[in-house]
């Protein structure tokens, strides 16, 4: 579909070395967008830009922490210089850390509130004011997670901060829609990446697979068009929105 033509448009991907932030890149890539990944190891990074070069798309790259101000800073500037705007931004870092409510420490607390929506926070607010200077409006898409919406034991910090994401996706789309940058959430299900390929390799994932109404995971293809929906002209009267993409998990309570 030429509406969801990104030929052109400089897509930002954050927590790209790899799972879900790699995927997206190559999904934006083919589409025709310049993408521009950030994560933490520039190790990593050089390998999806080598895998995603092979596939005839050019990744420009720079290493930053999401909790990390001064050094999203410099790589957004990096990327503003040299293709001179931010037109899409994909704000998909994130971690977990699990325990049992009662006996979370602080670290988990902060190590997950501070990256999973701090760092979506950070990010979005230095992606709009380039966007709101150059004038030409863009996208902006929080990945989220269908644990904003409902919830699971052990996962508290990562719950809240999620369910935060989902809030301030509203509350940017609100004010931001005078610069004409839409915010709009993805909220997957249950997708195996790396922060959670072990549990769904363990008897507790197998039996919550069971639970689920395709009684199966998400393949990440699936999210592809969401993703292209939300980043492209397609979704031009869309913000404010988010999608869920969960096989109906949430119709569970799970």
């Amino acid at each position: 579909m030429t509406s969801m033509d990104l030929t052109g448009k400089i897509a930002v991907i954050t927590g790209a070395s790899s799972g879900l932030g790699a995927h997206f890149a190559q999904v934006l890539g083919d589409a025709g967008a310049q993408v521009c990944l950030i994560a933490r190891s520039q190790d990593k990074l050089e390998q999806v830009a080598k895998s995603l070069a092979e596939a005839g798309i050019d990744a420009d790259t720079h290493p930053a922490d999401v909790t990390d101000r001064a050094a999203l800073e410099t790589a957004f500037a990096a990327f503003a210089n040299r293709h001179g705007t931010v037109d899409i931004l994909i704000n998909n870092a994130g971690i977990a850390r699990t325990a049992p409510f009662l006996e979370m420490e602080e670290a988990d607390w902060a190590a997950v509130t501070e990256t999973d929506l701090g760092g979506v926070w950070r990010c979005a607010q230095i992606a709009a004011r380039i966007m709101a200077e150059r004038g030409k409006g863009g996208s902006i898409i929080n990945i989220a997670s269908i644990l904003g919406q409902v919830v699971q034991p052990t996962q508290t910090n990562y719950a809240a901060a999620k369910a935060g994401v989902l809030h301030m996706t509203k509350a940017m789309a609100r004010e931001l829609g005078r610069h004409d940058i839409r915010v709009n959430a993805i909220a997957p299900g249950y997708f195996e990446t790396d922060i959670n390929a072990e549990f769904f390799q363990s008897a507790a994932g197998k039996k919550l697979i069971g639970k689920l109404f395709p009684r199966r995971l998400g393949n990440m293809s699936e999210l592809n068009g969401p993703l292209l929906l939300l980043a492209s002209d397609a979704g031009s009267f869309m913000t404010g929105t988010t999608l869920t993409v969960d096989g109906g998990a949430t119709l569970t309570g799970i």
